[in-house]
């Protein structure tokens, strides 16, 4: 069942994956602005990262009590993730480019959105009933139909910043570069798998449960354009 998940997150990586283009020479005012606005964003782009990953690695054959947790967390992280990348850009200002104060009020309202979408996709996790599999399943789906549309969302959040001289200026700072998730894939099941979710945030955090799940790919998109 998380496979549409797994599918749906992967093209959430683009919002990063597009920091790591081509780049040329850039003016002094850009790349300071977005060094302040990377340095930052890091954390918050672990985060999402570790978010994904813990949705990846939740096996499609997981029990539902394990999906419903580790999916519940996952969205949580990803909603904390994008209003701090919001608060990220707001603090850096208007980047010094053409319509510049737009394309930063169109990006903070764009990540407060989506913020908001991925909790409402928690609340419907959290509504799912895992003792009957079948609804489960069926619940399951129309959630994973609502992130398909939430990833739209996603993938436009920084999309202005993300283009031209503001772009290549990003790409080069190590705080907007596509991180490698801190969650490890799970590669066995737990005799005893607990369905709470955990409270950590950040990079390296853990989910308190360790669902029966097949070694998968990292959440990254499966293509990246320059």
């Amino acid at each position: 069942m998380n496979k549409k998940f797994a599918a749906a997150l992967s093209g959430g990586a683009v919002l990063v994956l597009a920091l790591s283009g081509c780049s040329d020479d850039e003016g002094d005012k850009v790349g300071d602005w977005a060094k302040t606005f990377c340095d930052q964003a890091k954390p918050q782009i672990q985060k999402r990262a570790d978010a994904h990953q813990i949705i990846i690695s939740t096996a499609a054959d997981s029990k539902p009590a394990e999906i419903q947790a580790a999916d519940s967390k996952a969205f949580q992280d990803i909603a904390d993730a994008d209003r701090a990348l919001a608060k990220a850009v707001e603090a850096a200002g208007a980047p010094p480019v053409e319509n510049g104060e737009k394309v930063k009020q169109d990006a903070i309202k764009e990540l407060n959105a989506t913020a908001v979408a991925y909790e409402g996709l928690k609340k419907q996790v959290d509504a799912l009933d895992p003792t009957n599999q079948q609804k489960f399943a069926d619940g399951l789906q129309g959630v994973a139909d609502g992130l398909t549309k939430i990833e739209k969302m996603d993938q436009n959040a920084l999309s202005k910043l993300e283009e031209g001289q503001l772009g290549q200026a990003m790409a080069k700072q190590p705080g907007c570069q596509k991180p490698t998730a801190s969650v490890p894939p799970k590669a066995s099941a737990s005799p005893n798998s607990g369905s709470g979710s955990s409270d950590g945030s950040g990079t390296g955090s853990d989910p308190s449960k360790k669902p029966s799940a097949k070694p998968s790919a990292k959440p990254s998109a499966s293509k990246s354009e320059e």
